[in-house]
């Protein structure tokens, strides 16, 4: 079987920039081979990330400003493919967008609809390449909610319990923090992915109004500070967490309004470090608890949430199981969900479906995204018959 050459494009909840990633896939019987060839990551211009911050709810976004962010995010989006294009050594066959999450549309427990900007013709031009690109809609509109799609990378790569050393019997689960944290549950009493709430949306909100800078770098204000236990009685309080799954959330729920409104409820002013401390309490609590839950046997972690030392530790005191980095079992957490949107299009372009319902939702298997073609037309392979099982991480070196 022959290898397809993708370069992969995201920007998370944390709208910081576009992590970027060229990676060499195949399907060889069940088995998917994924091979990342290089990573890297394109920050958003500082104008640009700040309208995309106000067009979050409670702004406002009149016709006029969606159709700028829409092309201006698309135009930075056909930046970083070419970077993509170069990791891949100047040879890729297709792009892979999963765009910026502009607005998670859920009400009622229920995802109605779902917006992802970056207009993709702007990559096509840029590249000469096809497109993928939309991939969440379609879950949507089969009765998914459209996220969280990392449930078909994290299902398939800690399927094959030799290959990933998996702790003997058990869920395993695979969790990202991100702006939003969301777990993966594998080898449990059914395939099951959803949002606990907030990843770092809170910690980075509150860092920014508190001091100016976009995070809590290593987590340093948190841990200058104490919980205020009254503060996080009242965020754990909240009516998400509670929902059945599957279910998924977003800023427009977890917002700067939300965050105001909890705080003006408070009795006695909180200082930066204790507010710090207390937000990044309340995601490893809730990530611990939704863990706790699954009956997990082991919590591989991935994503920016990595690099805060201070909510690590807090994860691992709230958690008796092993707590481990995904890069300890060969998959690199910082271009994990750059790699899932490779993926994810490489799916699509051989013709399979990109969901997992018993994931999302959804009332089956749909094949995910809408393409764009390249400069020569588009010409799709014969598509696949036979549905992956599994996925297995290749080095650069292997042919």
């Amino acid at each position: 079987m022959r290898w397809w050459r993708a370069v992969g494009l995201l920007s998370g909840t944390s709208m910081d920039g576009i992590d970027v990633v060229a990676a060499d896939l195949r399907l060889d019987g069940e088995t998917i081979e994924l091979r990342p060839l290089g990573e890297g990551t394109l920050d958003y211009p500082a104008d640009l990330r700040e309208e995309l911050l106000s067009a979050l709810p409670p702004g406002d976004l009149d016709a006029e400003a969606f159709c700028r962010l829409d092309t201006l995010v698309g135009q930075s989006f056909a930046d970083a493919a070419r970077l993509g294009v170069h990791l891949a050594d100047g040879e890729a066959d297709f792009v892979a967008s999963l765009g910026q999450t502009l607005y998670h549309w859920v009400e009622g427990g229920h995802a109605l609809g779902t917006l992802q900007i970056g207009q993709p013709a702007w990559i096509a031009e840029a590249t000469g390449l096809p497109v993928i690109a939309d991939f969440r809609a379609r879950d949507v509109a089969a009765e998914g909610h459209g996220a969280p799609l990392a449930g078909v990378l994290d299902a398939l790569w800690l399927a094959d319990d030799g290959a990933q050393g998996k702790p003997g019997p058990g869920a395993q689960v695979a969790l990202n923090i991100g702006g939003i944290a969301n777990i993966t549950v594998v080898g449990g009493r059914e395939p099951l992915a959803y949002d606990t709430g907030p990843g770092n949306a809170l910690i980075d909100l509150a860092a920014q109004q508190r001091t100016g800078r976009a995070q809590d770098t290593d987590g340093a204000l948190a841990a200058s500070g104490s919980v205020r236990h009254d503060l996080l009685a009242t965020l754990l309080d909240d009516g998400y967490y509670r929902l059945p799954a599957p279910k998924s959330t977003g800023k427009e729920h977890f917002n700067s309004s939300y965050l105001d409104r909890v705080l003006a409820g408070l009795r006695d002013p909180i200082g930066d470090g204790d507010l710090l401390a207390t937000l990044t309490e309340l995601t490893a609590r809730t990530i611990a608890d939704a863990c706790r839950a699954e009956d997990a046997s082991r919590v591989v972690v991935a994503g920016g949430g990595v690099h805060n030392p201070v909510l690590l530790a807090a994860l691992r005191r709230h958690l008796d199981v092993p707590v481990l980095v995904s890069d300890d079992l060969g998959m690199p957490a910082d271009s994990k969900e750059a790699l899932l949107t490779a993926l994810l299009g490489f799916l699509t372009w051989s013709g399979l479906p990109g969901n997992t319902p018993g994931t999302t939702g959804a009332a089956g298997p749909r094949v995910l995204g809408s393409i764009t073609p390249g400069a020569t037309g588009l010409r799709l392979p014969e598509p696949a018959t036979t549905p992956p099982r599994r996925l297995i991480m290749r080095s650069a070196a292997t042919n």
